[in-house]
């Protein structure tokens, strides 16, 4: 597991330093198209579709990050009320129904880019339409693989509590 952890660590910088410089540049070019809107009666052709296209980056990958630090939207009313190894199992099998949607869902995320890939289309300066779209079968993927890492230390955590598993 401790490949993993390196692994997910650097990952997890990456994703930081694309999320600053995506939301840096959302805010530039948002800023500049406002400008040259208002004082000079134009804009970028390509601006609001980037600035689109960048929220959505920004969104998929600020989830796969809040997956990463356990700060993703989860339904825990039971494990509130459940101690001990109830609460332990109870967060297992919350991990792994969240890896399995998670991984229906990038499966399903790759199907899409396949069928866009296939339709064909561009998005400005002729990028073709799936390649921004990468995002959602690469996030999907990462909380998979996040959360079935979580299931896992739940496992093991379930089998001995008294040892520190440490985040995986």
């Amino acid at each position: 597991m401790g490949h993993w952890n390196r692994l997910d660590e650097i990952i997890a910088r990456a994703e930081q330093l694309v999320l600053a410089i995506m939301l840096s540049a959302m805010i530039l070019v948002a800023f500049l198209q406002i400008m040259l809107r208002n004082f000079f009666a134009t804009g970028l052709s390509w601006g609001d579709p980037l600035v689109r296209y960048l929220v959505v980056w920004a969104g998929f990958a600020g989830a796969a990050l809040a997956t990463r630090e356990a700060k993703h939207i989860k339904i825990d009313v039971f494990s509130r009320w459940v101690p001990g190894l109830g609460n332990r199992i109870i967060q297992m099998i919350t991990n792994l129904f969240s890896f399995f949607i998670c991984g229906l869902l990038t499966y399903a995320a790759l199907v899409f880019i396949k069928n866009e890939a296939q339709i064909g289309g561009a998005t400005f300066f002729e990028i073709p339409t799936w390649i921004p779209q990468l995002i959602i079968p690469i996030s999907f993927g990462l909380m998979t693989l996040r959360f079935g890492f979580c299931a896992l230390a739940n496992f093991f955590n379930i089998l001995n509590p008294d040892e520190h598993h440490g985040k995986i």
